[in-house]
């Protein structure tokens, strides 16, 4: 009994947290696909819910196992099993989702543990261990057997931090958490496309593109800063319609998104800003500060009112230009920028240069221009 107790509270637990915590977007993702958006998967219930249907599915192997003693923790294998597939969950490039780890695989691993448990029921006749407790041999190896089965689980299931980041940042947006959806993989080094679209609408709502965008990790071009091409990958929980509703307009046919923003830029009916500071920063993605200083000119008067990354623009602009078409000076960042210059030159080597570069000025313009 205290085996079978200890190994209850250590399989709930594991249970409970790798639904609650760690995949509870994914598998909010999965039911609003699968229900074509006609469901809301509530985290709680959900947690609760697998984690006792499980419990009994646990209860009932054990019943017709009857592995005790040393090997009782085997009974927990195919709960264990479900649980990995369940979260087992890709995108595909339709927009449906998929599961990498086949049935058939998962019946040649069932029929492997089936044998592994007929063994360990005649081992287990041979067990000494007259009086298990919490220190005893049995409890040890029941444990040990349960960790194994939590990595077999985890390697199993979909463990990809960037696509869980991408999970919550739709999630929060979906439900007007702005905050949350920055939050998402702030502090991580990783990213891709989709999750960069979705931070830069975040930061839009707020009004923050200028300000904060290259605060966050940025990777991909223009090209995947808005779904109205067929480069990136669709989005599974924000519908893109909300997307086009804030900027204003629904792209008549497939097109690269520069284009889409400057036809968008035509109309009178939408926000200008918005579209403005999109088009702004897919030049400053793209690295391309030329186009970005005559874009920028046409809807900011360039002073120190600016947002901060627009003014790093225009600081570097004015260095790297012998002929700027506009010239832009703050005694500040001038001096700031002189100080990354002379750090650069201090450490020829390219790869401890770009690591002391991070430690400075990561969060700036001018680390992404040259570094990224």
């Amino acid at each position: 009994m205290t085996i079978r107790v200890v190994c209850a509270i250590v399989f709930i637990l594991f249970t409970w947290c790798w639904v609650y915590y760690f995949q509870c977007d994914l598998l909010a993702m999965a039911q609003h696909v699968l229900s074509n958006g006609l469901t809301h998967y509530n985290r709680i219930v959900g947690a609760i819910v697998i984690t006792v249907v499980l419990m009994f599915f646990q209860n009932l192997v054990h019943k017709y196992t009857r592995l005790n003693k040393s090997f009782y923790s085997l009974t927990f294998f195919p709960s264990m099993l479900l649980l990995g597939m369940l979260t087992n969950i890709k995108p595909d490039p339709e927009g449906g989702i998929n599961h990498g780890f086949s049935g058939w695989l998962a019946i040649l691993v069932l029929i492997a543990w089936g044998g592994v448990s007929y063994v360990s029921t005649k081992l287990q006749e041979l067990d000494d261990d007259a009086t298990p407790n919490i220190l005893s041999r049995s409890m040890w190896v029941n444990l040990l057997l349960l960790v194994f089965q939590m990595m077999i689980t985890a390697g199993i299931a979909n463990t990809n931090a960037v696509f869980h980041y991408r999970m919550r940042a739709e999630r929060c947006l979906l439900d007007g958490d702005i905050d949350g959806a920055l939050k998402a993989g702030k502090k991580s080094l990783e990213c891709d496309e989709p999750l960069v679209m979705l931070r830069m609408q975040a930061l839009a709502r707020k009004d923050a593109l200028g300000e904060q965008l290259f605060e966050y990790k940025v990777c991909g071009s223009s090209k995947s800063i808005l779904p109205t091409n067929d480069s990136t990958p669709t989005l599974l929980l924000y519908p893109v319609d909300s997307i086009y509703k804030f900027i204003g307009a629904v792209p008549a046919y497939k097109m690269e998104p520069m284009h889409y923003l400057k036809l968008v830029q035509r109309k009178d009916s939408v926000s200008r800003k918005v579209v403005n500071d999109y088009l702004l920063s897919g030049y400053l993605i793209d690295k391309d500060i030329d186009n970005f200083v005559r874009e920028l000119g046409r809807h900011y008067s360039i002073n120190d009112s600016l947002p901060k990354h627009y003014r790093e623009a225009m600081v570097l602009y004015t260095h790297l230009r012998s002929r700027p078409v506009a010239v832009y000076h703050n005694t500040v960042m001038d001096e700031d920028y002189n100080n990354f210059r002379e750090l650069r030159n201090k450490y020829p080597d390219k790869r401890e240069q770009k690591g002391k570069m991070m430690e400075e000025y990561f969060g700036t313009y001018w680390y992404y221009y040259w570094y990224e």
